[in-house]
């Protein structure tokens, strides 16, 4: 019997949330809804702008994979992560909240390194503007992929972000699926982001033809493709893995898993911050499917979560995780 129901695999990173007026954003000449790169002394000098007693920085422990094991943790699962963090104020931080959730996060911590932050910046119209700097995350690599905990686990989950490193992160991507494929362990793949399969697309093309589960929005459906339209995507995808889920935001999510395809539409709601919706849906579905749902019943309470989860501020939800979820199955 699989000790752990999934074991993520993914950039190790701390959420730093930033509420701005849309004065101070404009102030910052940022491209509105982007996520960009930047080098450390570049995020060093970002945060000590707003640490002027004025803002409040809140730290959540994260990364998009983290994100949904931690989800799938809080409903009752039963989670692994796989990643790097550093020994400063972050990567203990990380550390102590993984253990906290309950989630085994092995060893994590590299000696001398900088742990990997992700300041988002939440404006009044909900959308987020990120600027992530990966240090150590992106120090991923094979020998970092524990082969006992991915063996033990029904599935894995596997971050599209990974892919943005192809000296290391690539590598421990087909390492962590070898080991998979010899322990009987499925394989979960999430786009993470559309330029991933645009820009890496021969890699992740690869990993998707090994996978059994791919999730994606519909831009990054679109972008896997080539199709102009998510339900034109949808079905293509049919040919290129064999279970697929597609969210589409305010429309609902198109599902297709062992044999039962359908949609399941969304839960109407006024967004104030679509950080982790995506994050949240993929942790959710694998929970339901994992504990006895089925497909649409597990997509179906995802999407309540994810509609309780962009009504706030923040990845996480501080509510009882389970009730949701029942509410979710049970509303008509």
């Amino acid at each position: 019997m699989a000790q752990f129901d999934v074991c993520g695999l993914g950039n190790a990173i701390v959420d730093i949330f930033l509420e701005l007026d849309e004065t101070e954003f404009a102030q910052l000449g940022f491209e509105r809804g982007t996520m960009r790169l930047v080098e450390k002394a570049e995020q060093e000098q970002l945060l000590a702008r707003f640490h002027d007693g004025r803002h409040e920085l809140r730290l959540v422990s994260g990364g998009s994979v983290a994100n949904s094991v931690i989800a799938l943790s809080e409903l009752g699962g039963r989670a692994a992560f796989i990643g790097c963090v550093g020994d400063d104020r972050y990567g203990l931080h990380y550390v102590e909240e993984f253990e906290q959730l309950g989630i085994d996060i092995g060893s994590p911590i590299l000696v001398g390194e900088s742990t990997g932050t992700c300041l988002a910046i939440i404006t009044p119209d909900a959308e987020r503007t990120m600027r992530t700097c990966l240090a150590v995350s992106s120090h991923l690599a094979p020998h970092h992929v524990d082969a006992d905990r991915i063996a033990r686990s029904k599935w894995l989950f596997i971050e599209g972000y990974v892919f943005a490193n192809p000296d290391t992160g690539q590598h421990a991507i087909r390492h962590a699926m070898e080991i998979a494929r010899s322990n009987g362990t499925r394989i979960a793949l999430t786009c993470s982001d559309a330029f991933i399969p645009e820009v890496f697309g021969e890699a992740f093309g690869a990993a998707l033809a090994e996978s059994d589960l791919l999730f994606c929005n519909a831009p990054e459906a679109m972008a896997v493709t080539g199709c102009a339209d998510v339900e034109s995507a949808f079905a293509r995808l049919e040919s290129r893995v064999p279970n697929c889920v597609v969210t589409d935001g305010p429309h609902g999510a198109f599902v297709r898993f062992e044999g039962m395809t359908g949609h399941v539409p969304a839960v109407p709601t006024e967004p104030k911050d679509l950080t982790g919706a995506g994050d949240m849906f993929a942790g959710a579905f694998l929970y339901g499917i994992t504990h006895d749902h089925s497909p649409l019943d597990a997509a179906r309470g995802a999407n309540y979560l994810c509609h309780k989860v962009i009504s706030q501020v923040g990845a996480r939800l501080n509510e009882d995780l389970p009730e949701l979820w029942t509410e979710g199955l049970t509303r008509e």
